[in-house]
């Protein structure tokens, strides 16, 4: 059963009305219920059939503003490039003992992983403990690279992977309540304009079919999807 606090906040929210991106934030953040800086997430509702490829929706981008949270980054690399990702701040770099000990100790003490190109085929066998977890290294999101330094950097500084679920829906956080109103608008704006590009040449019709703004706690505000998706392409 929701809480107090949660049912007075969605008392504030009109279910019948679809929002204004602005308006959306506006209330998320007014309805802030946790004692802790809670993350606003956006639902992206895509009219596409996750299950064909060419309409797997999935990317990557940095967020203006970065999510507020601090990334534990895992570097897989060999030689020169295992120095290279210590130097560029990496909390965990290894190869092959890193390696076995995620396969023998199900360690996973890390938020992402950035592998090199040449270390690939070894991350392949613990592609069952990384896959489900949304922790796998992968070329079209930018952690498979011998540009490791860069990697780091964007993943630092707030780069989100964004990738439709089965029921063609993109969650992806925008940031802290705390950033404010006018931070979020622009991460949310990044987000959006990502999923907007990406849109695959196969998919018919209006490609966003709803939105959803939600801070962990609280209640969800719908917001006009076409709005966002104009917002998305000024």
């Amino acid at each position: 059963m929701a809480g107090k606090k949660y049912r007075e906040a969605a008392k504030r929210i009109d279910q019948a009305r679809r929002y204004s991106l602005a308006e959306a934030i506006g209330i998320v953040v007014a309805n802030k219920i946790a004692k802790f800086d809670e993350t606003a997430e956006l639902a992206v509702r895509l009219n596409v059939d996750p299950r064909q490829a060419d309409q797997n929706v999935r990317g990557a981008v940095v967020l203006p503003h970065g999510t507020g949270r601090t990334i534990r980054v895992l570097v897989l690399a060999k030689g020169e490039k295992e120095r290279e990702a210590r130097e560029a701040g990496a909390d965990f770099v290894g190869g092959e003992d890193l390696i076995k000990r995620i396969q023998e100790e199900n360690w996973l003490d890390f938020d992402r992983v950035i592998a090199t190109p040449d270390i690939m085929g070894a991350v392949g066998r613990i592609g069952k403990i990384l896959g489900p977890r949304g922790l796998m290294p992968n070329p079209r999101v930018g952690t498979v690279t011998f540009d490791v330094a860069r990697a780091i950097a964007e993943v630092k500084a707030g780069k989100v992977d964004y990738r439709v679920d089965k029921a063609g829906v993109v969650h992806a956080p925008i940031g802290k309540l705390s950033f404010g109103e006018a931070k979020l608008a622009e991460n949310a704006r990044a987000l959006l304009d990502a999923i907007v590009r990406a849109k695959p040449a196969s998919a018919k019709g209006n490609y966003v079919k709803s939105v959803a703004l939600a801070a962990t706690m609280g209640p969800g505000v719908r917001i006009d999807p076409a709005a966002a998706e104009r917002t998305a392409a000024a």
